[in-house]
């Protein structure tokens, strides 16, 4: 089970960026308002959801603020997969009242609104003309200056260098992205998770994960993200039973923090496999959470995963903290399949029929998630057929391919 790099990742051109500072600790946010006031912002367009907002979750984050004579405007309207007009509403809010700089505080919908409504802020034109699809234009300017406080510890979109949008119209959700629109700072402080809920705990973290083995078995892996998507996948296996039982945890809490922000960095610039490719395309046509989503998909994605990497998924069941010695390597990549599943059901994530996704249009379905350009990064090449077996395979209409 050796750790060699996969021939595709000798192969092309590589990069690895990593433009935020990533700033941490148990109670970070009273250091919060210096350090956004060092980045020359003077009044900040604070970007959340009205759940997190209405819980006073944003409140020492406010505080932390105004305390460094920095304004705060709110601007709590965002929502689940985030829609442009949302977007177009955000940055000219922002422009209205004159900020010069954005705090994002939340999961992934809020970081990812701040980082397009920057997109808009700095160049001319809606996001969506800076999708990254060809025959689009590409971003050319950096957005002011964001900060991202996450509240949940699963997208790391506090560090990657993507924002999901949902194109309503085309029921579609789209990435722009690349370098020019990561968060300057992410203050990371595990006292401001203590208010996720076991199931957010849940599926966030198993989104996390999802990020690390997606993008460690991916055909763009790379070092760099190798090493973080095994510290992540160690972190997670180790706390997430722990954050997901006890919510004030701030020990399990921490490490999980960690493991999101590891993930995120496992994408480097590239993109991830299957599960987001299907998880995102489907988040277009359905109101699915997606991490909760993701979650649910992750055991079938690996059971067809594992042949395209098996030397990889032998070291992932490593890193869960599976005793491989004396197994094959097939056998090892096997036991990190069946740990996925084991642990989707220890967690009581819903499938995707309770999430309310229709068995009946697996075809629908699996036709997106073939267009989405995640497709590409995946380590076992995927037809329209495969993708309607992995569909399946969540449905349980397929039997099991591991015994």
């Amino acid at each position: 089970m050796s750790m060699h790099m996969k021939i595709e990742s000798m192969l092309g051109f590589h990069t690895f960026e990593l433009p935020t500072a990533i700033k941490h600790g148990i109670g970070a946010t009273k250091y919060l308002g210096e350090e956004v006031k060092n980045l020359g912002v003077s009044k900040a367009l604070l970007v959340t959801d009205p759940g997190i907002y209405n819980a006073g979750v944003t409140k020492p984050v406010e505080e932390s603020l105004k305390k460094a004579g920095i304004e705060v405007v709110v601007f709590n309207r965002v929502e689940p997969n985030p829609p442009t007009r949302l977007i177009a509403e955000g940055s000219a809010f922002y422009l209205e009242n004159q900020c010069d700089g954005l705090v994002a505080v939340g999961g992934g919908s809020s970081m990812d609104t701040a980082k397009a409504i920057g997109v808009e802020i700095t160049h001319d034109g809606p996001v969506l003309d800076y999708e990254a699809a060809e025959g689009k234009k590409p971003l050319e300017n950096r957005i002011p200056p964001l900060t991202t406080i996450p509240t949940t510890a699963g997208t790391g979109s506090e560090v990657t260098q993507w924002a999901v949008i949902t194109d309503e119209e085309r029921e579609y959700k789209f990435n722009t992205g690349g370098p020019l629109i990561a968060a300057h700072l992410t203050i990371i402080d595990p006292e401001l998770h203590t208010s996720m809920p076991p199931h957010v705990t849940a599926m966030t973290g198993i989104d996390a994960i999802a990020h690390a083995v997606e993008c460690y078995t991916m055909k763009y892996a790379q070092p760099v993200t190798d090493a973080v998507a095994l510290l992540a996948i160690e972190y997670a296996a180790t706390y997430i039973r722990r954050a997901y039982s006890d919510g004030d945890d701030l020990e399990a809490r921490y490490g999980m923090a960690q493991a999101a922000m590891l993930a995120g960095l496992s994408y480097g610039s590239e993109s991830a496999g299957a599960a987001h490719a299907m998880s995102q395309s489907l988040g277009g046509m359905v109101p699915v959470a997606h991490g909760q989503c993701v979650a649910a998909m992750m055991g079938p994605v690996m059971e067809f995963n594992w042949k395209g990497a098996p030397g990889r998924f032998a070291r992932i069941a490593q890193a869960f903290g599976i005793n491989t010695a004396g197994m094959t390597t097939d056998e090892a990549a096997k036991a990190a399949v069946d740990y996925m599943y084991n642990l989707v059901e220890e967690l009581d994530v819903p499938t995707l029929e309770e999430q309310g996704v229709d068995p009946e249009q697996t075809e629908r379905w699996a036709k997106e998630a073939l267009k989405d350009p995640q497709t590409i990064g995946n380590p076992r090449d995927l037809t329209l057929a495969d993708y309607e077996w992995l569909y399946k395979r969540c449905f349980n209409l397929v039997p099991s391919t591991l015994r």
